[in-house]
């Protein structure tokens, strides 16, 4: 290969995107959170949640509730949602299941 080519050639590799060093961690993880009793009958029973926990450890979720859009609210850990919207309503045997189907069942029959 030719000092042009190879000048060329490491010129393109150059070019290519890469992720920066100082990026947070990246990936998320899935789940959805089942209310098996509404006790405050605003959100209703069934799936009332989608959301995610990303790499770094805060979670953002998507209430299905009101349509046509919900509402998105984000916190900064996964306990920290529980700590505040399941924990505090037992009565609801909220179940949530993560994309690989580790479930957590909280409530009066946990």
């Amino acid at each position: 290969m030719s000092k042009e080519q190879e000048e060329k050639e490491s010129s393109n590799e150059a070019l290519l995107p890469k992720p920066p060093s100082n990026l947070a961690a990246q990936g998320i993880r899935t789940f959805t959170v089942c209310r098996q009793q509404d006790e405050t009958g605003v959100s209703g029973e069934g799936i009332v949640i989608e959301g995610v926990v990303l790499a770094t450890g805060q979670c953002i979720v998507h209430w299905l509730y009101p349509p046509p859009r919900g509402g998105i609210a984000i916190f900064d850990s996964m306990n920290d949602f529980i700590r505040v919207h399941i924990q505090p309503h037992p009565s609801n045997k909220t179940i949530i299941t993560y994309q690989d189907g580790e479930q957590k069942r909280f409530g009066d029959e946990a």
